[in-house]
C-alpha cells in the first residue's frame, strides 16, 4: 500500500485472534490474515482506508488457503447505503480438486490495471 495505508482496519468477519487483519498492514515481514479456526467460515472480509484518495494501479495479493478473491473499492465520503465498485473480479487462486488434496495453498497474484 506504499505507506498511503491508515491505521483504520474495520474486521467485517471472524478472525484468528494470533492471525488478525492488521497483519495486512505490517512491512516487517510476511504474516497471514486467518479466519478463526474454531469458526467454519466460508468467507472473510475486511475493509482498509487509505489516508487520502489514491489511484491504484496494482495489487499483490498473498494467498494462505483461499480458494477466491474479490476486491472492491469505495470513498469514505459516499453515502452508506452505495455499494463498492468492483476493482478485481472474483478470480480463482485454488482449484476446488487443489483445496481438497491441500495444494497450492500459498502464492502470489498480481493484479494490474487492465490485466489480473
Amino acid at each position: 500500500w506504499g505507506g498511503l495505508v491508515h491505521d483504520a482496519v474495520s474486521l467485517l468477519s471472524v478472525q484468528d485472534p494470533k492471525y488478525p487483519a492488521e497483519n495486512l498492514l505490517r512491512e516487517d515481514g510476511i504474516r497471514p490474515w486467518l479466519g478463526c479456526p474454531k469458526e467454519h467460515s466460508r468467507q472473510l472480509s475486511v475493509e482498509l482506508q487509505l489516508e487520502r484518495a489514491s489511484p491504484i494501479g496494482f495489487v499483490d495479493v498473498g494467498n494462505y488457503g483461499s480458494a477466491f478473491l474479490q476486491i472492491e473499492v469505495g470513498r469514505s465520503s459516499w453515502p452508506c447505503d452505495q455499494p463498492y465498485l468492483t476493482l478485481v473480479p472474483t478470480v480463482t487462486l485454488m482449484t476446488p480438486a487443489e483445496s481438497k488434496l491441500d495444494q497450492n495453498r500459498c502464492g502470489v497474484r498480481m493484479f494490474k490495471e487492465g490485466k489480473d
